[in-house]
């Protein structure tokens, strides 16, 4: 039996290290593991270092029109509406995610207001899933807050949508680091590869039926006076 293919779709993995180019980043090491199997089923894949970039902080999609002198964002954000697939990734530290992945989920809401051709959400029919990397607790408690986040900005997230990987807690060795059995983790190779899979499957779906369809979720019918089905109870007629 042929795999799939998956030609046609285009991946955007945001690195949110803390660490610039061309420094070592533990996180690319599992985004590359991901990368490398959609690559090889014919998605087209961007990487992006976001600390790379003078990526303002604020929630307007160009925060040159509120005080910043440069802002790397407009150039950016219209790269990542061309994915069919969103993936965040990013380091642990202090059980959290870092102040880099806090600013990328800042300045992808700050586009929320924006609205597709059927009037939904800009981000419908985008699927989203994210990748942690560490060396102490919180893989879950990071990965809960970026899917929360995708989710509400209206990207689709599939089963199994977080992989990641925390060796032993404390200072002990980083996910490429010698000796640190990352690579070779079954679990996370296993996680990783189910997540990487999940994304180009839902992607391919939902690219396939056009979106998400158009009814009971737009933005501009609701404000329009549409309902959709939507009573008050009587008491607040």
């Amino acid at each position: 039996m042929s795999e799939p293919d998956f030609a046609g779709l285009r991946a955007m993995f945001v690195n949110c290290t803390l660490t610039r180019s061309p420094g070592l980043s533990h996180t690319q090491g599992l985004i590359d593991a991901s990368a490398s199997i959609m690559r090889r089923h014919g998605v087209e894949v961007e990487i992006l270092r976001a600390i790379d970039h003078p990526i303002a902080t604020g929630v307007y999609p160009d925060m040159r029109e509120h005080g910043w002198d440069v802002d790397a964002w407009p150039e950016i954000y219209p790269r990542i509406l061309e994915a069919d697939i969103l993936v965040l990734a990013g380091p642990i530290w202090l059980g959290d995610n870092s102040s880099v992945m806090k600013k990328v989920i800042e300045r992808l809401y700050a586009l929320s207001g924006m609205l597709n051709d059927k009037g939904q959400h800009l981000y419908y029919g985008r699927v989203g899933g994210c990748l942690i990397t560490g060396n102490e607790d919180g893989l879950k408690h990071c990965a809960m807050n970026i899917l929360y986040s995708l989710q509400h900005l209206g990207y689709t997230i599939p089963p199994n949508a977080d992989a990641g990987w925390i060796g032993e807690v404390g200072p002990g060795p980083s996910y490429l680091d010698p000796g640190s059995g990352g690579p070779e983790n079954d679990f996370t190779n296993r996680n990783t590869t189910f997540l990487t899979w999940n994304l180009m499957h839902l992607a391919r779906l939902l690219k396939a039926a056009g979106g998400i369809p158009g009814e009971g979720n737009q933005r501009s019918a609701w404000d329009s006076g549409a309902r959709f089905g939507w009573e008050n109870p009587e008491y607040r007629s």
